[in-house]
């Protein structure tokens, strides 16, 4: 995240945030769904689909920490509109900024489902998701949102962008355990031989409890770990980089914000240490990285991020390069962007499922989309996600992974296909 906290309650938030992200569920299945382009018949003024977006806006850790998945789904349906909307219907999008609380993400879900009546929400990014159960016993569909909490591991009609094997009844993941693999951990090694890790971490709870996770998931894949953990209010992270050259590591990882990351670049630039890659995650996957970590060069070009979703800067795709005409006026771009533009490109897909149906599009129909046995891809954009209710938690998973690094001069350059790099890897419990 590109932001300065200033308190412990922000780290824990932004860090709940690394700790969803981190454990997507991912699929690596060919895509089976084929979308409709052709031109709208339906009159133009046909009542417009409302959809609803809530987003953490004006949260505790920035304004611009949550916003990407709200600019890349109104991007999509701006060009949606531009062709003529679904079957004719515009597309009105209904915006709430929750303010990052749970009583502000109430009342956005009582204005938008209750008052405005949206067929659906879309690319929900929610600090506090605490209505989320509100939205479910409406049987609204939640299409893509980011799952910052277990929100979307625990409701039905939540459908996070990364997929979910749960059994959503209520109760988070499996008797309150979700579940994450070592895919990330197991690309490095067999890529790059890498044997040692640094986990750096904060001494606050919600870091301390992400950075055991990381720790829990490179020692099941044999790495020999060092974790390293600075002081919150007054961190050294010279320190830290000393002794993570002094380990030797090839890898380092971290739980600690992005402003935090990049003072730890900075401090291993100045250490000299020399590290295969300082890996990050989807969040911090932007067009912005020269300026955010502009007094660490050595350590900037050993930036890599892992994800779900393919690299926003892959022009050599007809899909990337779609989105990226779509948002050219926007000032940076973020695979967070990218993501939300796939959420509404799933949304529409769903709507347009309706068409023929008698009852036209309804919350019901779209729901019904969405619960299909075939994966979903957005085009590609994904990694094929679908939504399963399984009794028990997988013990291992073929799961498959997203990955780029950074070069100054070229940007951000993808590491082979990301249904490609797929891994039978086991599944690790852990407690949100």
């Amino acid at each position: 995240m590109r932001l300065r906290v200033r308190a412990a309650e922000t780290a824990a938030a932004g860090l709940l945030l690394l700790l969803a992200t981190a454990c997507g569920s991912r699929l690596p299945e060919s895509d089976f769904e084929r979308r409709d382009t052709a031109a709208a018949t339906a009159p133009a003024t046909a009542e417009p689909l409302r959809v609803g977006i809530i987003t953490s806006v004006t949260s505790p850790v920035g304004g611009s920490a949550f916003t990407g998945p709200r600019d890349g789904a109104k991007a999509w349906f701006a060009a949606l509109n531009a062709r003529g909307g679904v079957d004719g219907r515009r597309v009105e999008v209904r915006e709430c900024d929750d303010g990052g609380s749970g009583v502000g993400n109430n009342e956005c879900v009582h204005e938008l489902v209750e008052e405005d009546d949206v067929v659906a929400l879309v690319a929900t990014t929610a600090l506090d998701y605490a209505g989320a159960s509100r939205v479910a016993r409406a049987r609204v569909p939640d299409i893509g949102g980011q799952p910052i909490g277990p929100a979307y591991d625990t409701y039905p009609y939540l459908y996070s962008v990364y997929g979910s094997l749960a059994p959503r009844h209520g109760t988070t993941g499996w008797d309150g355990e979700q579940y994450g693999g070592t895919e990330v951990y197991r690309y490095f090694e067999r890529e790059h031989g890498a044997r040692t890790a640094a986990v750096v971490s904060y001494n606050q709870s919600a870091s301390a409890a992400y950075a055991r996770l990381v720790v829990q998931g490179l020692k099941a894949e044999g790495y020999r770990v060092v974790t390293e953990q600075v002081d919150f209010a007054l961190p050294n992270f010279r320190a830290a980089a000393a002794d993570i050259k002094e380990q030797g590591a090839d890898l380092v990882f971290d739980a600690i914000d992005g402003h935090g990351n990049a003072r730890l670049c900075e401090a291993l630039d100045d250490v000299g240490a020399e590290i295969t890659a300082k890996v990050t995650n989807v969040q911090n996957w932007t067009s912005s990285v020269a300026e955010d970590y502009k007094d660490a060069p050595r350590c900037r070009n050993a930036l890599w991020a892992t994800g779900s979703s393919r690299n926003f800067a892959d022009d050599g795709d007809a899909a990337v390069r779609e989105f990226r005409d779509a948002t050219k006026g926007l000032e940076t771009h973020s695979q967070w962007q990218l993501e939300g533009w796939a959420a509404a490109m799933w949304f529409t897909d769903a709507a347009r499922s309706c068409a023929g149906a008698p009852e036209g599009v309804t919350r019901a129909c779209v729901d019904r989309f969405m619960n299909r046995a075939e994966p979903y891809s957005a085009d590609g954009l994904l990694v094929p996600v679908r939504f399963e209710r399984l009794a028990e938690p997988p013990k291992t998973r073929r799961t498959c992974v997203s990955v780029a690094r950074w070069q100054d001069g070229k940007g951000w350059l993808s590491q082979g296909d990301m249904n490609d790099n797929c891994f039978d890897v086991p599944q690790l419990p852990y407690r949100p």
